[in-house]
């Protein structure tokens, strides 16, 4: 097993509770800013963010700025899901991984 071949994909779901309106956008939009000061390569999707890096503590570092980004503009309680997938015996993007997947259904 080679370590020098690690890439980390994770999920991220941030779910203020709590709001007054049942619009969270703005929530997001704060947890999406922090990841870009963070510069950790992420991809915003309709129910969650991806996220990428060859470090774990990278992507740890991200989800706590994140996280912290809801508090931040007011929230006073937040759930965070995280789900992270390492493999270590070849270097896989989520773009790898997507594309391998649409090959196959052709």
């Amino acid at each position: 097993m080679n370590i020098n071949k690690s890439m980390i994909t994770a999920e991220l779901t941030i779910i203020p509770i709590g709001t007054s309106k049942t619009s969270l956008s703005k929530y997001i939009a704060a947890a999406v800013a922090a990841l870009d000061i963070d510069g950790i390569k992420y991809e915003l999707t309709g129910m969650g963010t991806l996220l990428e890096s060859n470090d774990l503590g990278k992507i740890f570092s991200a989800i706590t700025a994140a996280h912290e980004a809801v508090f931040n503009i007011g929230a006073e309680r937040v759930a965070t899901n995280i789900k992270i997938d390492e493999r270590r015996d070849e270097e896989r993007t989520i773009e790898d991984k997507v594309t391998s997947v649409t090959q196959k259904l052709e």
